[in-house]
């Protein structure tokens, strides 16, 4: 790997470039793309002032080869192609887990095989000139891999034991009887990435240990911060993460989803603050000064540079509708789900218009596009 140029991550390359651009309160002015000025609007229009989006759902579709397998993680390159990832069912491991489309939402190629049954996150990351995934997979999986854009690994590796949060045979025992034995608190399930400036990363481990882990620019274990609770520099379920660039000094800001919170520490895992009014938040991204944060419940939430919060498609009543027969609505059919309403947001993405892809964790899969429209 080469150190002697900062590696970016897609969403850190979108929000340097943004911040030379003029800002209004919760973005960035000016930076509608032609297409989204001069588009036919066919869908419903959610959000306020400024922030106003056009959703459409189903942005894309894949051939009739494949097939959804609970949409989980979405990623841009700089060419603007869409990279999703979805669970993926175990007892289909020819299927691909990774799905790649164009800016016109039509399907490119597909791979990722081996994380059938596991996929979660996704993230594209520049490093020395040159494109590359970050994939966390979890369930039986427990791995982290590093992967070109066409899909050939660069690494994977499993549970850091160094950390000793995890027994010593977290990396090689696979006889698994039933899913109590691997998973828990004392199993390795990630989640997410956050990207270092120096060309390392953070890796959460959301649904096992409840921590956030620090590697080099070589995927070399540093050091690690967290563990499951509910005070502050606790967390329960600390699902998705980010290196917030909005302040003074780069902070890492985590999703701790199950405690209904963000929580801000330093990049040497020091909590500085935290802040509620959240019902799921799964992981953030960022544009300029505005952070990005999708809810599993319901909503897609902003933040501008002082953590005032927007929602978008915000309604309670189809929040409650939805939380009511929650596995019903996740399994669909489609037919009952409201447009321009969202179900469970499990990611989403900015685009460098200023655009945003939602992935949500429903078993049939969507992912829609909130085309800004103003």
């Amino acid at each position: 790997m080469d150190l002697s140029q900062p590696s970016l991550s897609r969403r850190r390359l979108l929000s340097s470039a943004a911040s030379a651009a003029p800002m209004t309160t919760f973005g960035i002015l000016g930076t509608l793309s032609s297409h989204a000025k001069s588009a036919q609007r066919t869908g419903p229009v959610v959000g306020e002032g400024e922030h106003r989006y056009e959703v459409i759902h189903d942005w894309v579709t894949l051939p009739d080869r494949y097939s959804w397998q609970i949409t989980h993680n979405v990623a841009i390159d700089r060419d603007g192609n869409l990279y999703v990832i979805h669970e993926g069912q175990e007892d289909l491991p020819d299927h691909p887990a990774i799905f790649v489309f164009d800016a016109d939402g039509k399907f490119v190629k597909a791979f990722g095989q081996q994380f059938q049954g596991g996929g979660h996150g996704i993230e594209v990351r520049t490093e020395g000139g040159e494109q590359f995934l970050y994939v966390a997979a979890y369930q039986k999986l427990k791995t982290i891999a590093k992967l070109t854009l066409d899909g050939e690994e660069v690494w994977s590796q499993k549970a850091p034991l160094e950390s000793g949060a995890y027994p010593d045979d977290e990396n090689t025992r696979t006889d698994f009887s039933d899913r109590s034995e691997y998973w828990g608190r004392n199993h390795f399930l990630p989640t997410n990435f956050a990207f270092l400036p120096d060309g390392g990363f953070f890796a959460a481990d959301g649904y096992g240990a409840h921590m956030i882990h620090r590697y080099d620019g070589d995927a070399q274990y540093v050091s690690s911060f967290g563990g499951s609770g509910t005070e502050d520099g606790q967390f329960k379920t600390p699902h998705g993460l980010w290196i917030d660039s909005r302040g003074e000094q780069d902070l890492v800001v985590v999703a701790d989803r199950a405690n209904k919170r963000l929580q801000w520490f330093t990049l040497g895992g020091e909590h500085r603050r935290t802040l509620d009014g959240f019902i799921l938040p799964a992981n953030i991204d960022q544009l300029g000064d505005t952070l990005l944060v999708p809810d599993l419940s319901a909503r897609i939430t902003l933040l501008d540079r002082d953590d005032n919060l927007i929602h978008l498609g915000e309604d309670p009543a189809w929040r409650e509708q939805v939380l009511a027969d929650r596995m019903a609505m996740r399994r669909g059919p489609s037919a009952n789900w409201m447009a321009g309403r969202f179900l469970h947001p499990h990611d989403a993405c900015f685009t460098p218009e200023g655009d945003i892809y939602v992935a949500e964790w429903v078993a049939s899969g969507r992912i829609s596009k909130l085309r800004r429209v103003s």
